[in-house]
């Protein structure tokens, strides 16, 4: 009888193995060794289609989906933040992505919530003190 593989279980290796493939990634990028960097994310891309994981959205801003490069901002990546997004150019291909960039956006929508009710507060409400 055949031993039943437990897939929940091989999905969380997978999900390990991917985000130690990006440290590895990251660590052979700050040496400036490419090759080995972007190796290390091929394999981590290759992992996760196999066991059909994706990795976090985190992890998945990290490299180029034109070219498989790992994204180093400044070194193999563009980065400019405006208009609420953030785009990031791959120096080596070209290719252009866009995020939103809401956690500001987010921040100050709570604020308004929280503190405007629609009605003004008289001087003494506001903690104003007479001079």
């Amino acid at each position: 009888m055949a031993v039943r593989r437990k897939k929940s279980q091989e999905k969380r290796i997978a999900q390990e193995r991917i985000e130690t493939l990006f440290e590895m990634a990251e660590k052979e990028a700050m040496k400036k060794n490419w090759t080995r960097a972007n190796r290390y994310v091929d394999l981590a891309r290759t992992i996760g289609m196999r066991y059909n994981v994706t990795p976090g959205s985190d992890l998945r801003r990290r490299f180029c989906r034109g070219c498989g490069t790992f994204l180093l901002p400044s070194a193999t990546a563009r980065i400019r933040v405006g208009g609420g997004k953030v785009v990031c150019t791959c120096l080596k291909c070209g290719r252009v992505t866009r995020y939103p960039h809401v956690r500001e956006r987010r921040e100050r929508r709570r604020g308004r919530e929280r503190g405007s009710t629609g009605v003004r507060k008289t001087p003494e409400e506001a903690g104003v003190e007479d001079l």
